[in-house]
């Protein structure tokens, strides 16, 4: 799940219009993806133009759904590849050590913990390219920091209090992440669990 402004979250994206009668094709971000359809009328990035889906079949890695008021491919194709939103408070709390990847953006990561605690930046994305989550963390001097989402690199998760604590995990972090800005910025990655 893709999150969006104003606490909304994407579920999913409009790729285009199937057959002559409105239905659409539609990518879902859902774990399982006919969900999409399960969390009451989806919006426009504005919060605006809600639209009821019925999950009516797939195509191959997508789904065929009609939406309520959509009678015809002209109406279908004038949806355009529109992204599809829900509410943050819409969707159901999450499991004990999940998260939503809105709940995650915003946060500050603390490097340590304890009374040696140190600012490392804000959460500002997290990604999955296939290996896993992904924490990208902007620090104070605009340099980010890319680091594995797991329970050995970010030990605390605390959305309700606004922060993560992130282990110092040998060579992952280069010593002006953990000391402060420094003369030379050296790119620093991570890899997926």
């Amino acid at each position: 799940m893709i999150p969006g402004g104003n606490g909304m979250v994407c579920l999913g994206v409009v790729t285009g219009a199937h057959g002559i009668r409105g239905q659409l094709r539609v990518r879902s971000f859902t774990a399982v993806p006919e969900d999409i359809a399960a969390y009451g009328p989806l919006f426009d990035a504005s919060g605006n133009h809600p639209l009821r889906l019925t999950v009516v079949g797939r195509s191959r890695d997508r789904l065929i759904v009609h939406a309520e008021g959509i009678g015809d491919r002209n109406q279908a194709e004038a949806l355009g590849h529109r992204r599809l939103y829900v509410p943050r408070a819409a969707l159901p709390e999450a499991e004990d050590d999940t998260f939503y990847h809105v709940d995650l953006i915003g946060l500050s990561a603390e490097l340590g913990g304890g009374e040696d605690t140190v600012l490392l930046g804000t959460v500002t994305a997290v990604h999955d390219f296939g290996a896993g989550d992904l924490l990208e963390i902007t620090r104070k001097d605009g340099r980010t920091v890319v680091i594995p989402f797991t329970v050995d690199a970010v030990p605390v998760v605390d959305v309700a209090a606004g922060r993560i604590v992130v282990a110092p995990v040998a060579g992952l972090l280069d010593e002006d992440a953990v000391s402060g800005p420094g003369p030379e910025p050296a790119p620093v990655g991570g890899t997926g669990r």
